[in-house]
């Protein structure tokens, strides 16, 4: 695939997009559109979509600030594109739609506890005992943000795979 002008716009739009999804929804801790954007983007773009990720990363450093929390997200953001990339396309529709939703919710659960922990560990200087307490500490925010993953996946990822798909019709 070849990027196109539309396509790097698209890319840009979607960038502007996971940054607006997670300041907007901050009153909703560790609820955010983030993760849905990432699967339709690395869905539709695949390689590209690490592009908007970065994008997002280094946006949220500057209006969060960057600080040694910051820099695991990176690798935290780019494991949901790994395990996008992973689904084989030669699954039907239904089912690849179905594992994209369940992989965002799986993410969500994993991401801030689980995947977070060896750098939460290393910045800190936790041991193994501190560790495994951070991520048991941490468990209401992943189902919560478990949750949130669930219930906005199964609402937009389907929906606006189509819709960024249809844009290639259009413009042809």
């Amino acid at each position: 695939m070849k990027l196109k002008l539309k396509d790097i716009v698209l890319l840009a739009l979607l960038a502007a997009l996971m940054c607006v999804g997670d300041f907007a929804m901050e009153w909703l801790p560790n609820v955010h559109f983030v993760g849905v954007f990432i699967v339709v983007t690395t869905v539709v773009y695949r390689k590209y979509a690490l592009l908007p990720i970065f994008v997002y990363w280094i946006v949220s450093g500057f209006v969060e600030g960057i600080s040694l929390w910051w820099i695991p997200k990176i690798y935290i953001w780019s494991l949901l594109w790994v395990g996008i990339m992973l689904i084989p396309k030669s699954l039907s529709e239904k089912v690849k739609n179905v594992l994209y939703v369940a992989v965002c919710t799986l993410h969500g659960f994993l991401s801030f506890g689980v995947l977070y922990a060896p750098a939460q560990a290393l910045i800190t200087g936790l041991d193994f005992k501190g560790t495994i307490a951070w991520i048991i500490a941490g468990l209401p925010f992943d189902v919560t943000q478990c949750i949130g993953n669930l219930v906005l996946g199964s609402l937009v990822i389907y929906p606006m795979i189509k819709i960024l798909k249809r844009t290639d019709k259009y413009t042809k």
